[in-house]
């Protein structure tokens, strides 16, 4: 049974997902600033199990996925997890973002490959950085609660393998990785687990670093988006790296701030082992479900506020005509206010969040 067949082009060649996967290995086109007619060709959906699974999937490994699993996981479960997870996961995601526009190997050729996504057509393909934000993720989390909960290993362990695997298996089926770019975000990540392991200790203790400590948390992110790369033409990579390093700076950024400041309690240390996770009841579902609701209210308008001033104040700077969305990709404008925005964010959702929560008795 064929699974999606576009309407002007070839028909997928594989009535199996899994060999089509193995028939996308290798298959490479030359870059384009702009989708081509073949790269947003109509389709025909024929197996919809297949389809919403992995469109279902790919979106796990999307910002919208990000933006609201991490912000839970630090107001409704464990910060000390949430700010080990979102200091790997910038890392991680850096190295590969800035690898993609290094080694520029284009995404597979279409046709015969379906493309199902149309945002990131024309960000180059190795390595698969869904594949890399998956398995970060996933693993980061398994290796980061076996010392502080108790629970099976192996249960844990197939968790983040599945959800590892249908986030990269869902990039070969929407067309947009071969196999080689998700194995190659997957080694990747591997190795730079294995290399900071040693460091998590002390990445833990940023937040009690010297006074000068946000000034670097500033200034070297910043340097590096300013710096990344140059592509032969725009691709969205540069401004989602921005957005990520601009994020990850704000969440260490606001750690350090409660900490200095004495805003709220320190995340608890790794020991000791806490022995039960506490039982799922209908409060505290209530109770998170609100938290995260004013929560992500909260995030909405500090990110719409501090974008639209930004940007206002940049194009006055620059002297550009408002509401200009080609001036938005412009080096000068686009890493600013995207820096600015994004910081503002994470310190508001590590700081002034929590802060919300006890004011209104959440906490």
């Amino acid at each position: 049974m064929e699974l999606v067949r576009p309407l002007i082009m070839t028909v997928i060649q594989s009535q199996n997902p899994i060999i089509q996967l193995t028939k996308n290995l290798g298959q490479r086109t030359v870059a384009s600033c702009s989708p081509s007619p073949a790269s947003v060709q109509k389709y025909i959906v024929k197996n919809y199990f297949y389809y919403y699974l992995f469109r279902f999937s790919a979106a796990l490994g999307q910002e919208v996925f990000y933006i609201t699993f991490l912000p839970f996981t630090h107001w409704n479960i464990d910060p000390y997890l949430s700010r080990r997870l979102v200091i790997i996961w910038v890392l991680v995601m850096y190295i590969g973002q800035m690898a993609k526009d290094i080694l520029k190997w284009p995404r597979p050729f279409s046709p015969p490959v379906v493309k199902l996504e149309k945002r990131v057509i024309a960000e180059y393909g190795m390595p698969s950085t869904h594949a890399m934000a998956a398995t970060t993720i996933s693993f980061t989390l398994l290796i980061s609660t076996m010392d502080r909960y108790q629970y099976p290993f192996v249960l844990g362990l197939l968790m983040a393998v599945v959800f590892s695997t249908l986030v990269c298996l869902s990039r070969v089926y929407t067309g947009m990785h071969t196999v080689l770019d998700v194995l190659g975000g997957i080694l990747v990540t591997v190795v730079l687990i294995v290399l900071t392991y040693p460091a998590w200790t002390l990445i833990d203790r940023l937040d009690s670093a010297s006074p000068l400590f946000p000034v670097c948390v500033i200034v070297v992110p910043f340097f590096l988006c300013y710096n990344y790369p140059v592509s032969d033409c725009y691709s969205p990579t540069r401004a989602d790296t921005t957005t990520i390093l601009a994020a990850g700076a704000g969440v260490t950024l606001g750690f350090w701030i409660n900490h200095f400041f004495q805003l709220v309690s320190a995340p608890a240390e790794s020991l000791p082992v806490i022995q039960n996770i506490p039982p799922l009841t209908t409060d505290m579902v209530v109770l998170g479900l609100t938290k995260f609701v004013v929560g992500i209210v909260l995030i909405l308008l500090v990110r719409q506020l501090v974008q639209n001033l930004s940007l206002q104040v940049l194009y006055s700077w620059f002297k550009v005509v408002t509401r200009n969305k080609e001036a938005r990709r412009r080096l000068e404008i686009e890493v600013p206010y995207k820096f600015v925005t994004y910081t503002s964010v994470g310190i508001c959702a590590t700081t002034f969040v929590p802060m919300l929560h006890r004011f209104l008795g959440l906490l």
